[in-house]
Parts: structure tokens; sequence; C-alpha cells
């Protein structure tokens, strides 16, 4: 089993979902994107929802819990939602877990197939679905999130965040922070407001929780980001900086939605910044 620092690592598949590739993939031509990951006759490619579960020091910490299993037929349609093989009970199950084993979510941000799971369904009730967790957020996203936005509207579900609101379970954030030994939490914004990244670390190495960022390993390439980024050039930026730091200090990389790529290292190649080592999390 992988471990860094005092924490074992665990991979939460969530399921699978496909999003436009067009927006996937913003300016860049279909003819380029589609030679790294292919699209359906209706242009969607596909996308897990890869989340990490840390387990150690007193603690149980997910990151991020994908979509959940609130939606009707209309969205997973839409959406191409896949949770009947792979999805939160059954991954946390396979990992020796339920979910009121876990004591703390960090959501890197609250659009829906981040935070979706994060609240369940009984008949007309929505709950919270981690009843012994503490929740953490960058206080900027959270406000931001709450007040929504044209953009980010079909994003930001009321579903999953009047629950958390109400819970008393939310620790806003703000800014970078150690949040637990070896747990460092860093907000990037061109994403969205706020977003946070993930680095577990320990003095050997380092494991950087990407979320959308780096949607998958195809948008390494500096012009390569999603139509759905509000700001694209800070996007630009924050990837740049943030490889950088990965190359120099030789951190390993988490893609949540990437379809092929769990972790991968990233060195500087001829073109810019590339993967390497591409592998499962087990083989950390």
């Amino acid at each position: 089993m992988p471990k860094i620092g005092p924490y074992n690592l665990h991979t939460i598949e969530c399921g699978r979902f496909g999003l436009d590739g067009g927006a996937m993939f913003g300016i860049v031509p279909k003819p380029l994107w589609e030679k790294k990951i292919a699209a359906d006759e209706l242009n969607r490619i596909p996308l897990h929802t890869r989340c990490l579960l840390l387990e150690g020091d007193g603690r149980l910490v997910l990151i991020d819990n994908g979509i959940g299993d609130k939606y009707n037929e209309k969205f997973a349609s839409i959406y191409a939602v896949d949770d009947e093989k792979m999805n939160l009970d059954a991954s946390l199950a396979a990992a020796g877990f339920h979910r009121e084993d876990v004591t703390e979510v960090i959501l890197t941000h609250l659009h829906f197939d981040h935070c979706g799971g994060s609240t369940i369904r009984r008949g007309d009730r929505l709950e919270i679905a981690f009843p012994s967790a503490t929740f953490h957020s960058q206080r900027e996203h959270w406000d931001w999130a709450l007040k929504s936005n044209v953009r980010e509207k079909a994003s930001f579900l009321p579903e999953n965040l009047e629950p958390l609101a109400a819970s008393g379970q939310m620790n806003l954030i703000d800014g970078r922070l150690q949040l637990f030994p070896g747990v460092e939490l860093f907000p990037v914004d061109g994403h969205t407001r706020a977003m946070q990244l993930v680095r577990i670390h320990d003095a050997e190495q380092s494991l950087l929780y990407v979320a959308d960022l780096l949607p998958t390993h195809a948008h390494l390439s500096p012009a390569w980001n999603m139509g759905y980024d509000l700001w694209p050039m800070t996007t630009i930026e924050e990837k740049a900086r943030v490889l950088d730091q990965a190359i120099s200090g030789r951190w390993s990389l988490f893609f949540e939605h990437d379809p092929v790529v769990a972790v991968a290292d990233v060195v500087m190649g001829e073109r810019g910044p590339e993967i390497t080592g591409a592998r499962e999390l087990g083989d950390l």
C-alpha cells in the first residue's frame, strides 16, 4: 500500500462521466485533442471522478467525492454518468471503510463533479453524506459559489451547497496553509475563484492532487485549457508555476479526471512539461 508520511493512500473511484470535448479543450482544434482522448458520437470525452483517501494520524481524509447519486435520468444522459460498478460506497468498502468513518472531507471546489457526493437524498430530504466529517473549503470559493454566476450556475447546484451551508460542518480556510501534518492546501484562481490544490508530502516525496488545474495529462501544454476556465490566462500562469514546482521538487501528480492516467511524474521536455512514469496509485 502506498504511504506518504503517516498516511496510507487509497484511490476512491466515484464513477465515470462525459463532458464535451470542445469545452474540455477550449481553443485547441478537435483533430489535435482527439489524438489524446477520443470523443463519443455526442462529442463527449470519457472522464473519471478519481478521488483520494488518506488514512492515518487518527484521521480518515477524503479529497473530493464525485457527482453523487442524486441526479435524475436527464442529468445522467447529458453527462453520460456511469457509477454502476465504480462508486463512492463500493470504493470505500474496498478500502475497508464506510461513509461514517470519514473524519475530514477536503473539497477542491464546489462544482457538481467534485462535491456532489457530499449530500444524499432520503425521500424528500437532503442530508449530509458524511455525518462525522468536517468539510474544508476555501472561504473565498465558498462565498463565490453561494453567490454563483451565469457562467457557473449549472455547476454550483443548490442540492449540493444548501445542506452543507446548514450543516455546521464547514471549516472555511483563508489562503495557503498546512491543514494537517503533511497535508498542504493552496488556492489557484484560473478555473474558478479560489479552487484549492492538495499536496500530500513528507521529507522524501510529494503527491499533488491537481483537481481541475490539470483535469487530464493532455492539459499540461500551456494553451491546452478548458473552455470552462473563467480566467484562462490565469490558468496558463498557474500551470507554469505549479509544474515548475513539481519538476524542481520531484512531485508526482494525481489526476482526478484523466480516463487513463491516475498518477505520473512530470519532467521538462523539448516542447515543455510532459508526464513520465504513468502508473496507478498503488505503484507510487
